[in-house]
Order: structure tokens, then C-alpha cells, then sequence
């Protein structure tokens, strides 16, 4: 009961618990717990998913090593291989995309024993908004088809020339040009096609783990800075923009120079420390041609000078690139209606159906894992605004700017940005420090930023069986998350 009458909605309004406690932060999140006492569950759950984000790699080494055991077992014995149940589920525990769903049924489990399948069910199917996750589904399947990542080889191909096309050229071009491009075609967009890119351009090269993780570190700030330039590409400024009546012009003055700033000093500054590595790996050339999935459609066959029959990839005609960037603009542009643009993707998936020998196959599931992540993370996240929002109406402009990007290494920096639309009258410098320090702080971590779980999944590979280390991103990340953090703080 709050001032008097039952609250009978789920999760509780903000504006529904009682006024902020004179006694402290402390004593306020208190008195919200006592309101209602699932706000103190619904975060323990979710801290426990962190956590699970952290030791996942551990899962898939002991899956590992356990499926090895079956295997030497079945040798033995002279028996046929097949894979382990408990390896198996032991591997799934440590695909990081599905930790926040497998949570999700711990929360629901656990509100349904509070306040019943009723209130479960109406939070899952008519609170939490999944629109961010189902377009990063399609965004992603759009921009990784083999006329865009084509098209952006061929645009970042004609910049890396300007440095001979060595890898470290590639490398400087991919880490900034393509963050920025973000502003346009949207951020999951841009990590989809940056991520493609540095695999088959850097990646593939074997760099050492140290420069492994800096690159991802750096890819991570840059795509988070780098979708501020405009007021429609980047989802902690889309949660903001309509409320605050932020234009893009606005973003430009207060965000969008300083991130381009920081991106070009971010990858310099790396460039630089990494130069004698990235300068060596120049001896390993990767192939003249993207690679891509295997075509839907037929090879092209060529006869070589030796006689035998050559398959190569029929190339692929202007209009059909130019019919994907319509798909692609058509589903940014409606980037808030699940009806249009999901609809808009069935008509795509036709397209590539009717166009297929010059088309790769669409692989869905990277997209759809990481809009499992995604959806996963909202569930939880939309129960965490009863202790975030106290905590950043708390806050003066410095402190407000540093707890926003420390909070985003827990949260998806989008609830933070929208949480903060809900605290009342707040200052425009405040409005300013919150939204910088959410993107400032959006490489930290894989949860930090909507499209860095798209960016996981397509380079996961190239980190070995134990995957990313989460360790190893935040310190790979550091580094340009400071570069930032004085850039949009000090000019």
C-alpha cells in the first residue's frame, strides 16, 4: 500500500513509491523494498546472471573436457562416438546469449510464487517491450547478406588503400569508419558488418591475445560512441530523443564531434602501441576476396589454365545491392513498428529466395541467439528501475556522468538512458551527463550495449574454446573508454 491505496500494478510505478527518504539513498531503497518485497528478488536473480556471465567459460571447458571422456570411453570400449548429454547441456549453460533467458525462468518461477501466473504472464506478454531485440534480429540478418558486406568491403577497401591495403590500413579503416557509419545504418547494423570485417581481415591473421582483446575492447567503445551523431541509430539516444526533444543536430553539438573525436584518438592511440604487431602481421595476406556463407543458389564455373573446372560466386549486380539497402533503410526507418519491419524482413527473405545464386545463405541463428539475449535482458532489466532511478536522480553532474557509465557495465546502457527520462525535472546538463556516460561506458562489457552480443557471437570464434573472457574485454576496454570519458567530460 502506497499513500493510502493499493498498488496493484507490476512491476510498481516510480512515481507510486513513497517520496525519497531524508535519511539517505539507503534508507529510500529500503522504503521500496518494503513496497514491495519482489524488488529485492528480481535483482538477486539478475545479479546472479551476471555472475553467470562470468564463469561462463568455464561450462564450456568442462563441457569439454567431459565430452573428451565420453569420447576416450567409447574408444575403448570400440564403440561409436556420440555426443554427451551432460557435455551438451554443460555447453548450452556456457553460450552466454541464452544466460539472461535461462534466468528469465528463474524470475518468472519466482513470481509466479509471489503473486501467480497471472501476473507473470501479463509482465512477459504486455510490460516488457521486445521491439529493440526483434530489430536487432532483422537488422543483423540484413547487413550480414553478401551484397552489403560487399558493398562495405568495397567502401573500406578504397580507404584501406590509401595505406597499401595492409592489414594494419584494414584495421584502422574497419575501427573507425565503420563505428561512425553507425549514426546512419544503425549500431547493431555497423557491429554486424565491422565484426564480419576484422574476422576475415584481422582476425584471421592470429594476432596475440593481447591485441585480440584491445581490438574488441576498442570495437566496443567505438560502436558505442560512434551511433551518436544522430538521433535515430544508437538505442540509449533513441530512448531519450523523443522525450527530451533531442534533434540531431543537437547530438552532433553536445555528442557527435566529441565521438568522433574519441574514436579517431582511440584507434590511434592503439595503433600506435600495437604498431610493431599489427606492422608484422602484414606478412600474412588474407585472401583477395571476401568470404562469405555458402550460396543459396548456383556457382558460376570457370575452366582455369590447368584444366580443371573452378567454382566461384557469380558476382553480384548493382540492383540487388541497391534492393538490400532498401530493406535495410525500410527497416530502420520503422525501426519502432514490429509489425512493419518484421513484415518488411518476410519480404526480404523472399527476395533472397527469388535472387539466390547470387546470394549467401541468410543464417538466422547468430540473430536470433542475440535477440534471445537481448529479449532476455529487457525481462530483466525492467525491474531494475526501482533502485537505478533513485540512484541517478542521487547523483550531480560528475558523479551523474560516472554512475551512469559504471551502472551500464550491469545494465544495457538503453535502460539507463530511458530510466533516467523518468526521473522528474531533470536539468538539461544532467539530462547531457547522463546519456554521455552511458555511451562512454557501453564497451565495458558484452551486456553494456545492445549490439555487443551480435559482435560476441560473430567473433567468438576466434578466441578458443573458453570464449571471450569477460576480464579480458573490460581490460581491453579501458583504455579507450578513458579516452572517451575525457573527451566528453573536459571540451
Amino acid at each position: 500500500m502506497v499513500a493510502g491505496h493499493f498498488v496493484s500494478a507490476f512491476p510498481t510505478p516510480l512515481d507510486q513509491y513513497p517520496p525519497a527518504s531524508s535519511a539517505g539513498l539507503l534508507a529510500t531503497l529500503s522504503d521500496r523494498v518494503a513496497v514491495d518485497p519482489f524488488n529485492a528478488v528480481a535483482t538477486i536473480v539478475f545479479i546472479l546472471a551476471i555472475l553467470h556471465t562470468f564463469v561462463a567459460a568455464r561450462f564450456i571447458a568442462l563441457a569439454h573436457r567431459i565430452q573428451q571422456q565420453h569420447d576416450d570411453e567409447a574408444i575403448r570400449d570400440k564403440r561409436p562416438k556420440r555426443p554427451s548429454v551432460a557435455a551438451e547441456i554443460l555447453h548450452f549453460f556456457g553460450e552466454v546469449e541464452v544466460v539472461f533467458g535461462l534466468w528469465a525462468v528463474v524470475l518468472m518461477l519466482a513470481l509466479t510464487l509471489y503473486d501467480g501466473w497471472g501476473t507473470a504472464k501479463e509482465y512477459l506478454n504486455h510490460t516488457v517491450d521486445y521491439t529493440e531485440a526483434l530489430f536487432v534480429i532483422a537488422i543483423m540478418a540484413l547487413a550480414s547478406t553478401r551484397p552489403i558486406i560487399g558493398l562495405a568491403e568495397k567502401m573500406l577497401r578504397r580507404v584501406a588503400s590509401l595505406g597499401k591495403g595492409t592489414p594494419r590500413s584494414w584495421w584502422v579503416a574497419i575501427l573507425t569508419l565503420g563505428p561512425l557509419l553507425g549514426s546512419f545504418i544503425t549500431e547493431p547494423a555497423a557491429m554486424t558488418i565491422c565484426a564480419i570485417l576484422l574476422g576475415r581481415q584481422f582476425y584471421d591473421l592470429k594476432p596475440s591475445p593481447k591485441l585480440k582483446y584491445a581490438t574488441l575492447g576498442l570495437l566496443f567503445v567505438n560502436i558505442s560512441i560512434g551511433g551518436t551523431l544522430t538521433n535515430f541509430a544508437a538505442p540509449p539516444i533513441l530512448m531519450v530523443a523523443g522525450p527530451w526533444n533531442w534533434s540531431s543536430v543537437y547530438l552532433f553539438d553536445h555528442f557527435g564531434w566529441r565521438a568522433v573525436l574519441g574514436v579517431l584518438a582511440s584507434t590511434l592511440l592503439y595503433s600506435l602501441l600495437f604498431r610493431k604487431e599489427l606492422k608484422s602481421l602484414a606478412a600474412q595476406s588474407p585472401a583477395p576476396d571476401i568470404e562469405v556463407p555458402e550460396p543459396a543458389g548456383d556457382f558460376e564455373t570457370i575452366d582455369s589454365d590447368d584444366g580443371e573446372a573452378r567454382h566461384t560466386l557469380l558476382p553480384v549486380p548493382a540492383w540487388i545491392t541497391a534492393v538490400h539497402i532498401a530493406f535495410m533503410a525500410w527497416t530502420v526507418f520503422n525501426s519502432h513498428s514490429p509489425a512493419l519491419f518484421l513484415g518488411g524482413f518476410l519480404f526480404f527473405l523472399g527476395f533472397v529466395a527469388a535472387t539466390s545464386p547470387y546470394q549467401s545463405l541468410v543464417n538466422l541463428k547468430g540473430p536470433l541467439m542475440v535477440g534471445f539475449f537481448l529479449g532476455g535482458l529487457v525481462i530483466h532489466g525492467r525491474l531494475q528501475g526501482w533502485w537505478i532511478s533513485p540512484v541517478l536522480a542521487s547523483l550531480t553532474e560528475a558523479p551523474l556522468f560516472f554512475g551512469a557509465a559504471i551502472l551500464t557495465a550491469f545494465n544495457d546502457n538503453a535502460l539507463i538512458t530511458y530510466l533516467a527520462t523518468l526521473v522528474p525535472n531533470l536539468a538539461e546538463p544532467l539530462r547531457v551527463a547522463v546519456v554521455q556516460g552511458a555511451v562512454t561506458g557501453g564497451g565495458l562489457t558484452v551486456i553494456a550495449n545492445a549490439p555487443n552480443p551480435a559482435g560476441q557471437t560473430l567473433l567468438g570464434k576466434f578466441f578458443g574454446v573458453d570464449g571471450i573472457s569477460p576480464l579480458k574485454l573490460l581490460l581491453g576496454a579501458l583504455l579507450p573508454t578513458l579516452v572517451a570519458t575525457l573527451i566528453f567530460r573536459f571540451l
